[in-house]
Order: C-alpha cells, then sequence, then structure tokens
C-alpha cells in the first residue's frame, strides 16, 4: 500500500487499533463508528490487489488494474495513491517517458498530495534517465535539469525530515500492532532514507552532471561545423558554451575554438580581443593560444609594414 494511502488509512484506523488495547468496556460506544470507518469500498479493495501485485514485482498486472481505476477514483482519496503507483511501477520497469507522464499527471491533478514532493523528483529522474549521450539530441537532458531545479526551489529543506516524521509514526503504530507488516516496512523505508543519500542532495548533485553534458553536446556541434569549414555556424555554439555553461570543463576549449574561428574568418581584432580575454580568466594557460596570438601580432606587423604589401 503506498505511504499516502497507509498514512490516511492509519488515521482512519488507529482509533480502533488503540480502541483494541484499552478495556473493552470503554470501546463499546464506538463499535458501530469503527466498524464504519473500516469498511473498505470497491475501489480501495482494486487498489490494495494492485498494491499487493507490485510487492510481488507483478507490476504489468499491477499496473492494468490501476490504469482501470483512474477514471473511478477522480476526486477522491485514492485518485494520488493511483497515479502514483503505477508511475512508480513503469519507473521500475524502466518504462520512462509513461514514468515521466503520470508523474506531471500526478502533479497537475492532486498538487497538494503527500506524493508530490517525490513525484517532483521521480519525474526529474525519468527524464535523467532519457537523456542520452551527449552527440545526440538533449531535450531530455534539458527538461532532467529544469526539473530537478524545480524540486531543489520547491523543497530547499532536507528530505530527511519527513522521513524523520515518518519513522516517527509507524513506530508508534507498531507498538498498536506489532504484527503488521505494512507498518513495519514503512518504517524500515523511511529509516532507510534517513540513512541514505537525500533526493535534495541527489538533485543538487545531477544538475552540474547534465550541465557538462548540454555543454559538451554544444562543443560537439561547434567542432562538426569546424569540419564542415562552416566557421561562423561554429563560432555561434562555441559562443553558447562560454555564456551559458562557464561553469564547465568545457569553457577553456570552446574559448579555444572562438578564438580559432575567429582566425579562420580573418576577424583579427575580435581575434586580439578574446586571446587577451583568455589570458585574464585563465592565467597560466597562455600556452593554449600561443600560436593563436602570434597569427595576430604577425598579421598586425605586415599590415604596417609597407613592404609586406608589395
Amino acid at each position: 500500500m503506498s505511504q499516502s494511502l497507509m498514512k490516511k488509512s492509519a488515521l482512519r484506523i488507529l482509533p480502533g487499533l488503540l480502541c483494541l488495547a484499552l478495556p473493552l468496556s470503554s470501546c463499546s460506544s464506538s463499535k458501530s463508528a469503527s466498524t464504519t470507518a473500516m469498511t473498505v469500498t470497491p475501489a480501495e479493495q482494486r487498489y490494495r490487489e494492485a498494491t499487493d501485485r507490485i510487492e510481488k514485482k507483478n507490476y504489468d498486472k499491477a499496473i492494468v488494474i490501476l490504469e482501470s481505476l483512474m477514471f473511478s477514483t477522480r476526486a477522491t482519496e485514492l485518485e494520488d495513491d493511483v497515479l502514483n503507483a503505477p508511475a512508480d511501477s513503469y519507473f521500475k520497469t524502466k518504462e520512462y517517458i509513461l514514468a515521466a507522464d503520470t508523474y506531471r499527471r500526478l502533479l497537475q491533478q492532486t498538487p497538494d498530495s503527500p506524493h508530490a514532493r517525490n513525484a517532483q523528483f521521480q519525474l526529474a529522474r525519468s527524464y535523467e534517465k532519457l537523456s542520452p549521450f551527449h552527440e545526440l539530441d538533449q531535450e531530455y537532458t534539458v527538461k532532467a535539469i529544469s526539473e530537478f531545479t524545480t524540486y531543489l526551489d520547491q523543497y530547499p529543506s532536507d528530505d530527511s525530515e519527513e522521513a524523520a516524521s515518518d519513522a516517527d509514526m509507524y513506530k508508534k503504530l507498531m507498538e498498536v500492532d506489532p504484527s503488521n507488516a505494512s507498518y513495519r516496512q514503512k518504517y524500515e523505508a523511511a529509516m532507510a532514507v534517513l540513512s541514505s543519500e537525500s533526493p535534495a542532495r541527489y538533485s543538487s548533485q545531477a544538475i552540474p552532471v547534465l550541465r557538462e553534458k548540454l555543454a559538451h553536446n554544444r562543443f560537439s556541434i561547434a567542432r562538426q561545423y569546424v569540419r564542415l569549414k562552416k566557421y561562423q555556424a561554429a563560432e555561434i555554439y562555441y559562443d553558447v558554451v562560454i555564456n551559458q555553461y562557464a561553469d564547465t570543463k568545457w569553457i577553456e576549449p570552446a574559448w579555444v575554438g572562438k578564438i580559432d574561428t575567429e582566425i579562420k574568418r580573418a576577424n583579427w581584432f575580435e581575434a586580439r580581443q578574446s586571446i587577451e580575454t583568455f589570458q585574464q580568466l585563465f592565467p597560466g594557460k597562455e600556452k593554449l593560444v600561443e600560436d593563436a596570438a602570434k597569427k595576430v601580432l604577425s598579421h598586425y606587423s605586415n599590415s604596417r609594414d609597407p613592404k609586406s604589401k608589395e
């Protein structure tokens, strides 16, 4: 059963469980109310069947059940659970496009859901998984960066706070009902979060890696244009790396490439300016542009020498 539904169910049945721990006489007046509260609807029964299949890693059959519930559970307590469970199942079966689509539906339809935080993180991870080799189209890389950034903007606090709250709640529930396997499972899951890398930390580390890939992609496109002798187009992509990805390792080679294309296009004044900027930005690495500097100096020396024009 999902964490959200477990919390909802726990809130409904906790009074009843507490009654079991007290003398029967003290609970007699609330017997009918407790029985009513624990009534399971057909939709809840089907949802439980799906979660049972998920626990057995029978994801395909679970998804079939959950998809049949998506319409009937709209605007009910189950709506977010019925969206979150198949999204997680799609992710576990590496159906990342379907996972991303379902996580986004959850965020759009139930933005206040307890699952929203995890859905935002998993949406970003789905796009991260879809991000291809740097030479291919980087649409999903851009989306992954955007969604990880959204996660950090919306949930700047550490994820361990929620996990600590969950661990405390399920620990108390296990004291009331020690034999309940679901409570123990949720308690162990919360403790695992507390002892592992948080989504916030993961997001912060993923973004620079993805930005490196994007910068590599733009740099590779520039190099392809150089091979085609389309130097103006190459310079445009070198500028993209310089202006948008200065925090990556591709910034230095992008400057060197830009200087080279400026020389090839006989843009001597721009080349000289670029060389001076490079020397200021990267002191001690003048050798990388040493040959280019000699070419620029030679050009200006020849242009001032009357004999060079004869």
